[in-house]
C-alpha cells in the first residue's frame, strides 16, 4: 500500500471518529431552502486556494452537501498535499459573478436543476475560455442528463462530451487512481448503479486541457460530507471519493 493511501485512510478515519463541529450545519443551512440566491460571506482572493461553489438561481440543489463537503475536502487538501487551502472559509458563487474569475476551480453540484440564464451561459464560458476548471456531480437519471447538456451546449454549441477513462491525465494528477468502478453512494450503489466519468476538452482535442470534468451516476460529495459520521458510507468508496476530489483540484490548479 503506497503512503499517501496510508495517510489517506488515516485522515478518513479521523474524520470518522471525530465528526467536525461544523456537521450541525449539515443540509446546507438556510440557504437549501431559498429557492433563490442569497449573499453569502465570501472571502476575498489572497493566492490561496478557495473552494467555491457555483449557485443558480430558482433551485436549491445547488448547496447540496453545503458546506461540509467543502470543508472536508479542504482538509484533506491541506493534509494530503501543497496545497495551500483556505479552511473552513468557502466561497458560494453565481456564473455571472465578476468574482468567479478570480477563482481557477468551481464545483457545480446537481445539474439535473440547472438552468442557467443567459448571464449565466455567458459567464461560464468566458470563465472557460480563461482558464476556469468545472467540477460536474451528483445526477444519475436520464432526464437530468437531457438538462445538463441542453445547459451545457447553451454554454457551449460546439463542445464534444468525451468519455474518460483511467488513463487520462486527471485521473494521474496526485492519486494514481486505479479503476473509475465506484459505486453511487448509498441503495443505488449497492444495487449495481457505478459511476461514469465524461469530460470536455479545449478546442474538443482530447490531448488538450480538461475545461470541464462530469462525474455521473456518482455522487462524490456526498461521500465526502458524510465522512464525519462513522459507519454511513462504506470506508473504501469514501476513500475513492476523497482521491478523486483532490485529483481534480489539483488538475484544475496545474493546467
Amino acid at each position: 500500500m503506497s503512503r499517501s493511501r496510508t495517510i489517506l485512510i488515516g485522515i478518513v478515519a479521523l474524520l470518522m471518529a471525530v465528526p467536525l463541529a461544523l456537521a450541525a450545519q449539515r443540509g446546507g443551512g438556510l440557504g437549501r431552502w431559498l429557492g433563490g440566491v442569497r449573499s453569502y460571506d465570501n472571502v476575498r482572493y489572497d493566492g490561496r486556494y478557495t473552494f467555491v461553489r457555483i449557485a443558480y438561481r430558482g433551485y436549491s440543489r445547488w448547496s447540496a452537501d453545503w458546506p461540509v463537503m467543502e470543508q472536508n475536502l479542504t482538509t484533506m487538501l491541506k493534509e494530503l498535499t501543497a496545497v495551500r487551502a483556505r479552511n473552513p472559509e468557502t466561497n458560494v458563487l453565481t456564473l455571472d459573478d465578476p468574482e468567479l474569475m478570480k477563482f481557477p476551480v468551481a464545483y457545480l453540484t446537481e445539474p439535473g436543476s440547472w438552468y442557467p440564464n443567459n448571464a449565466e451561459v455567458l459567464g461560464l464560458r468566458d470563465y472557460l475560455a480563461k482558464g476556469g476548471f468545472l467540477i460536474v456531480d451528483d445526477f444519475h437519471y436520464a432526464n437530468e442528463w437531457r438538462v445538463f447538456e441542453d445547459a451545457m451546449m447553451r454554454v457551449l454549441p460546439d463542445a464534444q462530451i468525451d468519455t474518460l477513462d483511467v488513463s487520462h491525465p486527471i485521473f494521474n494528477s496526485f492519486f494514481t487512481i486505479q479503476s473509475l468502478k465506484v459505486p453511487y453512494p448509498g441503495q443505488l450503489g449497492e444495487m449495481g448503479l457505478m459511476g461514469e466519468f465524461y469530460g470536455i476538452h479545449e478546442d474538443n482535442d482530447p490531448g488538450d486541457r480538461l475545461m470541464v470534468v462530469i462525474n455521473y451516476n456518482m455522487d462524490i460529495g456526498d461521500y465526502m460530507e458524510w465522512s464525519g459520521e462513522k459507519g454511513f458510507y462504506p470506508q473504501t468508496p469514501t476513500n475513492e471519493a476523497y482521491k478523486f476530489g483532490i485529483n481534480y483540484v489539483v488538475y484544475g490548479l496545474t493546467h
